[in-house]
């Protein structure tokens, strides 16, 4: 198990529902997918890369809503910039990914 953390550091990280609208296969990469994640219209759009490449094709993703961290400090990856996140389940054999529900709103805050 982890450090245990104040309630109040569990509040600074923000996690809300994205739809991926594009995967790209970076070919300067092995390990990244770079996603192009829609988070509505206050949230907007933004590019998350994630190091599943390996794991998962373009229909896992496309068109589908996951949970996503975006209050990161965006991070240089390759030649571009990640904005966030992909919240996944660690697995020795490989991330799990966290569909969710059609019903969840595009830029809705879990908790």
């Amino acid at each position: 198990m982890s450090e245990m953390i104040q309630f109040a550091d569990f509040l600074k990280v923000e996690m809300r529902v994205g739809l991926v609208t594009q995967v790209i296969f970076p070919e300067w990469s092995e390990k990244l997918l770079e996603l192009k994640v829609d988070f509505g219209t206050k949230l907007g759009k933004r590019t998350i890369f994630s190091g599943v490449k390996k794991y998962y094709s373009e229909a896992d993703f496309l068109n589908k809503k996951f949970p996503f961290v975006i209050n990161l400090t965006a991070k240089k990856m390759g030649p571009n910039i990640s904005q966030g996140m992909m919240v996944m389940i660690d697995n020795s054999l490989k991330p799990i990914l966290i569909p969710l529900s059609e019903q969840a709103e595009l830029g809705a805050l879990l908790c």
